[in-house]
């Protein structure tokens, strides 16, 4: 099985480096040529278009942006329906909007596409080391032919039919948005009150306010670098598709709405490009509270893949 992949950033380079060290014959394209360099290095063939990547694969991953992105790959000039789809395979991690990715997938099964969506959580250190959770939606003999291309780059959690992948992203981001939004006012709070960061976040692990969040995002804000692995441009995008998603399904989203407001001031004052942790850094600020500890904490970009530590590319 030869694998495609679109989309090379911060995430989707790292996925595919374990594509490939998983042996599979690779066509690689995105839109920066210099992103192909670090997987043309390892072995994999460069594309110059969707349509091309499509043609000269089995099975094609895509992980772009958000839905203009990945509306572009699939209905543009160059994309997958000017060729032919027939007896093709795709799998897309990008955070998007079910209602328009439902639509597009239609529009590819209808030309004898297999389409199965796989949207990843974690950060760029599981994309690294391999381990991402990935919510895998599709009908069951595509998500079977597809199975050792994600199992290649995360583990595989199953949620029923095309499209509920989506579903199953925008409501992990949104608590973990909240979460993010809401561990800058706990800490902040604590450090006035006379409860250092340290200790904070030593004694709140393991209790009822622990997260993946708390476990693994607090670290860079004690580094102060505030994780620019995920910016605050991506937040946006995914606060906004969720907001959307709410409106579509009329749920009620007043906390929803105020973290996507504390996550806009983050932008505006710190720049898009900041970190996510940078929402916290807002709190900082406003009090004039510093909330650095000293020690060696590991970025997460600088994590290794366990087999191969000479891979990571950066």
């Amino acid at each position: 099985m030869s694998v495609g992949f679109i989309g090379l950033g911060t995430m989707g380079r790292n996925a595919a480096l374990n594509v490939r060290r998983a042996g599979f014959d690779m066509v690689v394209y995105d839109v920066r040529p210099q992103a192909m360099e670090a997987l043309v290095a390892a072995g994999a063939a460069p594309g110059t278009s969707p349509a091309d990547v499509l043609d000269r694969s089995d099975v094609v991953v895509t992980m772009v942006f958000g839905p203009k992105e990945i509306e572009q790959v699939v209905r543009g000039e160059n994309g997958f329906l000017t060729t032919a789809c027939a007896g093709k395979y795709w799998i897309d991690m990008t955070t998007s909007s079910p209602k328009l990715m439902r639509a597009l997938a239609g529009e590819f099964q209808a030309k004898g596409g297999g389409p199965v969506d796989a949207p990843v959580t974690g950060s760029v250190d599981a994309a690294i080391r391999g381990d991402m959770p990935m919510f895998v939606g599709g009908n069951d003999a595509d998500v079977e032919v597809v199975r050792p291309v994600i199992e290649a780059m995360g583990e595989l959690r199953r949620v029923g039919p095309y499209g509920n992948g989506y579903v199953a992203k925008l409501v992990n981001n949104q608590l973990w948005k909240i979460h993010a939004a809401a561990i800058g006012e706990a800490m902040v709070t604590a450090k006035l009150a006379g409860l250092e960061p340290d200790v904070w976040w030593r004694v709140m692990k393991g209790g009822a306010a622990d997260s993946f969040v708390l476990q693994h995002d607090v670290p860079s804000i004690f580094a102060g670098h505030y994780d620019p692995s995920f910016p605050i441009a991506l937040c946006l995008k995914d606060l906004a598709l969720i907001e959307e998603l709410m409106t579509e399904t009329g749920t009620r989203n007043e906390l929803t709405r105020a973290t996507h407001d504390r996550f806009k001031l983050a932008g505006e004052r710190y720049g898009t490009g900041a970190g996510e942790m940078t929402v916290c850094r807002v709190i900082e600020d406003d009090a004039n509270v510093a909330l650095r500890v000293e020690g060696d904490w590991v970025a997460p970009w600088d994590v290794t893949h366990p087999g191969n530590a000479s891979a990571h590319s950066g």
